[in-house]
């Protein structure tokens, strides 16, 4: 039973070994492994720490989660320096378990011991699969030596027929299924496109989704005071245990108080950090809103929605609906959210090569494009906090090695501060706060900072994307929002941190506590909700004028 205890502290990793000491475990201890040094020690279950001064496990974690060969067999157990918040993180991250830090030698033994136990079916199934497909290549060889056979002995002939018969039949029913699989699953992707941007919902769809943003938002605004608040206590009650403590209790108690002394001074100064990041830069971080429409190749014509005699959308006998290539129906459209920033002071916007053209690398699109149509983008806006309108744009340059790309405004855009972007390897630095600006979950966020009353005036009677954004311009309720995190990992390509965003949160600003730009959010770890991406900096200069795509 093999554990790999990896970049614990000298604290941390006494307690573990006194916690398993005598039970048989195989333990080995050491830091700075990369994934394939991990991989390569074949531990059962990884024990790793993060500390608010190195968050290498972080992007450590991300990777193992991603290999197929470690994501069932292979549990994590992670041992944090806070409460709930940090253990929230450490399991959003995809650990198996998390436990704070002192923790009793008790518990943290069971929690190991259940590591091992959750193994158990896991590698029984694995075993049956092995043996499954043992047993196929049996079958395998088996059919071989009967066709050779067949060769000499013709009463093996007539089975072999019938064997070779049933295969082609099979076959030919899985491919008729898959088939029909892939047909039915294209209608629904069309009906569903044209569902969501058609008036088949969309204002209770807005609504509803203005309403959980909103709930989420609480909620993390509950959990950070929370943990501030559960430092401030235990400060508190560790100073009162002082009193009466004497020799090695007092010395532990005053390391310990020490240590959440200076988790609650970073927690205080990352707050202040961001509160000068979003007031300084926030007025140069606009929501973007790109429209894409599809046209058919053949005939050059805009994709509609068909309608009927009375004015309403065409549906099958299955519920589908039905898309024409012309008549007086409305056009086949998905309005797209993401950010922006201003990189130039005539008005260079610096965002996501997945923002600008949406169908890039976009599955649900390309199935759509797959089937015989054509995506462009009918239009760009670009909308600044404050901005009692929108700003139109227009695809400037797209990065060949990156998710980024660049969109110019064709009016002049806000009398705001333009961010500086910084490349360099000391700006990123693993364990560093970072700050988050953007628009995660687009116009559903917006209405959720606006009120269930406000989004109701807004959204709730209509179906127009366009009319709703230009509302919420005219209220001047366009405002991004800002996360604060720390970076776990720096790849060549790419930077992973923890600072929450989702959907819409797409070419965000990620700022180190110098208020430079060091990168730009491109993605979610998918299954690992505390982890995001960001391109380097250094991938966004090359293409701000003057400067070299290639």
């Amino acid at each position: 039973m093999r554990i790999l205890a990896v970049n614990l502290s000298h604290g941390t990793l006494d307690a573990v070994h006194q916690a398993l000491a005598g039970q048989g475990y195989d333990i080995v201890a050491d830091s700075g492994l990369t994934v394939t040094d991990v991989l390569a020690l074949s531990p059962e279950v990884l024990i790793t720490e993060a500390l608010p001064s190195d968050l290498t496990c972080c992007g450590m974690i991300a990777q193992l989660r991603a290999r197929p060969e470690t994501q069932a067999l292979l549990k994590i157990v992670m041992v944090v320096r806070g409460g709930a918040l940090e253990r929230a993180r450490a399991l959003d991250l995809g650990v198996n378990d998390v436990i704070s830090f002192p923790f009793e030698p008790i518990e943290f033994a069971a929690r190991i011991r259940t590591q091992f136990r959750d193994r158990q079916p896991e590698e029984e199934l694995q075993n049956k699969l092995i043996d499954v497909v043992q047993k196929e290549k049996y079958a395998e060889v088996a059919a071989e030596s009967l066709a050779e056979q067949a060769v000499t002995r013709r009463r093996w002939l007539f089975p072999a027929i019938l064997i070779a018969c049933a295969t082609v039949v099979i076959a030919t029913l899985i491919t008729l299924l898959s088939f029909q699989h892939t047909t039915k699953e294209t209608l629904r992707l069309r009906a569903e496109i044209a569902r969501l941007n058609y008036g088949l919902g969309q204002p209770n769809h807005l609504l509803a989704g203005a309403a959980r943003t909103r709930d989420s938002m609480d909620s993390q605004s509950r959990s950070i005071s929370a943990n501030q608040t559960s430092l401030q206590e235990q400060s508190k009650d560790l100073r009162a245990k002082m009193v009466a403590a004497q020799g090695s209790e007092l010395e532990s108690l005053q390391k310990q108080l020490k240590e959440t002394q200076t988790r609650l001074t970073l927690l205080e100064d990352e707050g202040r950090i961001a509160e000068t990041v979003i007031r300084d830069f926030g007025p140069s971080v606009c929501l973007l809103h790109v429209t894409v429409e599809f046209r058919d190749p053949a005939s050059g014509q805009p994709i509609r929605v068909a309608l009927d005699s009375q004015g309403k959308p065409q549906v099958d006998k299955d519920g589908m609906l039905q898309l024409a290539n012309d008549g007086d129906g409305p056009l086949l459209r998905i309005d797209v959210f993401g950010t922006g920033f201003l990189a130039t002071r005539d008005g260079l916007l610096l965002t996501n090569h997945h923002v600008a053209e949406p169908w890039w690398k976009n599955d649900d699109m390309q199935e759509l494009i797959k089937q015989g149509t054509t995506a462009y983008v009918a239009s760009y806006e670009a909308y600044f906090p404050d901005d009692a309108q929108g700003i139109a744009a227009k695809l400037g340059r797209i990065s060949p090695d990156a998710d980024v790309a660049t969109l110019q405004l064709e009016a002049p855009p806000p009398d705001s501060a333009v961010l500086r972007l910084d490349g360099s390897s000391t700006a990123t630095v693993r364990g560093d706060a970072v700050v988050l600006i953007g628009y995660p979950t687009g116009v559903e966020g917006i209405l959720a900072r606006a009120g269930p009353d406000v989004a109701q005036k807004i959204a709730g009677g209509k179906q127009d994307v366009d009319q709703i954004m230009a509302q919420l311009a005219a209220q001047k309720l366009i405002r991004p929002t800002t996360t604060q995190g720390h970076i776990g990992d720096v790849l060549a390509n790419r930077i992973v941190y923890d600072a929450a965003t989702t959907s819409g949160g797409s070419g965000g600003p990620l700022f180190n506590r110098d208020g430079r730009v060091i990168g730009i959010n491109f993605a979610i770890l998918t299954g690992f909700g505390g982890s995001n991406l960001a391109v380097p900096a250094r991938y966004a200069t090359r293409l701000l004028p003057g400067r070299d795509a290639k």
